[in-house]
């Protein structure tokens, strides 16, 4: 069973930055593609950034310019490097991992909370 760790969530301030850090159980290279998702209280999770096997990526547009995604293959390993964080960054952020086969499966970390005070 594959596990996904979430870390590196807390409290910040408004232009302050975090790194979310997503430790897999297995080799990342498995993964056809991975990324964060993130819900706010009241809201439906979110796509923030994917990143694919051949390392395209895609951001949200709320996040774009802000955020930066990185995979560290020798350890098995994504992160996701938050600056200028907005209260509206908010949420609880959760990895995600995606097989297509033998049949599509998404993996998801348990999650972790980001809070960005005013």
């Amino acid at each position: 069973q594959v596990q996904l760790v979430e870390s590196g969530g807390g409290l910040v301030q408004a232009g302050g930055s975090l790194r979310l850090s997503c430790a897999a159980s297995e080799s990342i290279f498995s993964f056809n593609a991975m990324g964060w998702y993130r819900q706010a209280p009241g809201k439906q999770r979110e796509s923030v950034v994917s990143i694919t096997n051949d390392d395209c990526t895609n951001y949200a547009d709320s996040v774009e310019g802000r955020f930066t995604i990185s995979k560290d293959v020798a350890k098995d390993t994504m992160y996701l490097e938050m600056n200028s964080l907005k209260p509206e960054d908010t949420a609880v952020y959760y990895c995600n991992a995606k097989r297509l086969l033998p049949l599509q499966r998404d993996y998801w970390g348990q999650g972790t909370q980001v809070t960005v005070s005013s």
